[in-house]
């Protein structure tokens, strides 16, 4: 799916049942507050959509899957109110994923940061190509990632999680991520990716939606008091993105992308 334009956009293609939900920002797939609101709209919607049996979730472009929150919005954030606001966004979409009766297959063609890891992480199966690699680097910012950990944590377990969440600045490969479980599956090319989402997709349209929907609720047996968690968690993450510290971090970062 090419690029045709280089301003932000969520759109939704149906195909024999299949609702492809895809993302851009120019900002490496970045998620500012606007996409991530028609993120949690489109899939909330096509759960709704009798048409369509299951959904799978892609970026466009060709280098990063997601780079997370927009540093300029985090950057803009004044009080703790705009600070909610913006990081239940990422709560929202999660929310949406978890709850929509139908499967999320989620397409990893490059590398995952923050809140790219959690939209792996909430998909109900991620196909993913060499070169999607993962880092969650909310803490080196100053921040952690509050909203996106539960649903990181379930798929790959405390240890694993710890990892990331730890020691934030170190990229993890992409096999580490198919071996931890927040890949199904690991392809060398774009291509092996694209052809397994194909038959995957093509197969399940083809399944009793009854039977996919019971089995979603099985696979997130535990998870109803998300509603509450994840808000709780943007909560935290409103306070703490008005520190100096943060703020001083985006700073410098934006400084040397002007340079860059």
């Amino acid at each position: 799916m090419a690029n045709d334009t280089k301003d932000p956009y969520v759109k939704v293609e149906r195909e024999h049942g299949i609702a492809t939900i895809s993302f851009f920002h120019p900002q490496s797939n970045s998620l500012p507050a606007g996409i991530l609101e028609e993120l949690a709209h489109e899939i909330h919607t096509e759960g709704l959509n009798p048409a369509s049996k299951l959904i799978v979730l892609r970026s466009s472009g060709e280098k990063a899957f997601c780079a997370g929150a927009s540093f300029d919005e985090l950057a803009a954030i004044e009080n703790e109110a705009e600070g909610l606001r913006f990081f239940s966004g990422f709560a929202n979409v999660i929310n949406a994923m978890r709850k929509t009766p139908k499967f999320v297959i989620a397409r990893i063609h490059g590398k995952c940061i923050g809140g790219g890891v959690g939209l792996a992480a909430a998909a109900d199966y991620a196909i993913a190509a060499e070169g999607a690699d993962i880092k969650l680097s909310e803490l080196a910012v100053g921040i952690g990632p509050f909203v996106v950990g539960p649903a990181v944590e379930r798929k790959i377990g405390s240890s694993a999680f710890s990892q990331l969440s730890i020691d934030a600045s170190m990229w993890r490969p992409a096999d580490w991520a198919r071996r931890k479980g927040l890949y199904a599956e690991l392809h060398s090319d774009t291509e092996g990716m694209d052809d397994s989402i194909a038959r995957l997709s093509t197969s399940l349209s083809n399944t009793n939606p009854d039977a996919m929907r019971e089995l979603k609720k099985v696979l997130w047996h535990g998870t109803e008091h998300w509603d509450e968690l994840l808000k709780e968690r943007a909560a935290i993450s409103g306070r703490l993105v008005l520190s100096s510290y943060t703020k001083e971090f985006i700073a410098r970062f934006k400084d040397k992308a002007k340079v860059s």
